[in-house]
C-alpha cells in the first residue's frame, strides 16, 4: 500500500514538474493583436485563392473538338450554328470565337482587335483578386517582422524597468513574442505566395489556349474571304 502511494506521488511530482506543452491557439494568443490581423490576411488569401481556383478550373473546361465543329460549321455555311456552339461551351476562349464570328464581312484587322479586347476583358475577370493575393504574399511577412522588432522593445523595455533585479522571463517573453508574429507571419505569406504562382500558371495556360484558338479561328476567316474573292474574280 505504501509502495503505491509512493508511487503516485512521485508521478505527481513528475507531473507537476513537466513543462507546459504548448499549443498553436497558445502561440497565436502570445503574438499579441498582430496575429488577428495576420488571420484576416490569412482568411482574405483562403477567399481569393478558393473562388479564382473555382473560376479557373470552370474556364478550363474546354471541349477539345471545339475548334474542329466551328472550323466545320463556318466552311458548310452555318454561321448560326457555330454562335449556339460558342454560347452551349460558355468559356472565354469560346466567347472570342463567338465575338470573331459576329464580326464576319469585316477586315480581318478589326475582327482581331475586337477579339483582342473580348481576350483582354476574359483575362481581367480571371485575374480578379490575384493582385490582393500578391499583397498578402509580400504584406504578411512584413508584419510578422514588424511584430518581431515590437516584441525586442517590449522585451528590452521590461530589463530596463527592472534594474538590477533583471530576470530571464522579461527577456523570454517579448521573445517569445517576437518568434510568433515571425512565423505567422511568414505562414500567411508562403501560403499566398504559392497560391498566386499557382493561378498565375492556370491563367497563363488559359491565355495560350484561348491565342491559339485565336490563331485558328482567323486563318479559317481568312481562308473564307479569300474564296469569297475568288468566286467573286
Amino acid at each position: 500500500m505504501l509502495t503505491l502511494l509512493q508511487a503516485s506521488s512521485d508521478v505527481l511530482i513528475q507531473e507537476a514538474a513537466a513543462p507546459e506543452k504548448m499549443s498553436l491557439i497558445k502561440m497565436a494568443v502570445a503574438g499579441g493583436w498582430l496575429m488577428i490581423v495576420l488571420l484576416l490576411l490569412s482568411i482574405v488569401a483562403i477567399y481569393i485563392f478558393g473562388s479564382r481556383w473555382w473560376a479557373i478550373r470552370k474556364a478550363s473546361k474546354t471541349d477539345p473538338d471545339f475548334m474542329r465543329n466551328i472550323r466545320d460549321l463556318l466552311h458548310e455555311g452555318k454561321d448560326k450554328a457555330a454562335l449556339a456552339l460558342c454560347r452551349d461551351n460558355d468559356t472565354p476562349a469560346a466567347r472570342l470565337i463567338e465575338k470573331g464570328i459576329e464580326r464576319q464581312g469585316r477586315p480581318l484587322q478589326d475582327i482581331q482587335a475586337a477579339v483582342e479586347n473580348v481576350g483582354n476583358i476574359e483575362v481581367a475577370k480571371l485575374e480578379k483578386g490575384l493582385p490582393m493575393l500578391a499583397t498578402v504574399a509580400g504584406g504578411a511577412p512584413m508584419i510578422g517582422f514588424l511584430g518581431t522588432v515590437l516584441g525586442m522593445i517590449q522585451a528590452f523595455f521590461n530589463m530596463s524597468q527592472a534594474g538590477n533585479n533583471i530576470d530571464i522571463t522579461l527577456l523570454s517573453g517579448g521573445i517569445y513574442t517576437a518568434m510568433v508574429t515571425t512565423v505567422g507571419g511568414l505562414f500567411v505569406g508562403i501560403i499566398a505566395y504559392f497560391g498566386y504562382n499557382y493561378l498565375t500558371t492556370k491563367i497563363n495556360d488559359i491565355v495560350f489556349k484561348m491565342e491559339s484558338d485565336t490563331i485558328e479561328l482567323m486563318d479559317v476567316l481568312g481562308g473564307k474571304e479569300a474564296a469569297e474573292i475568288n468566286l467573286e474574280d
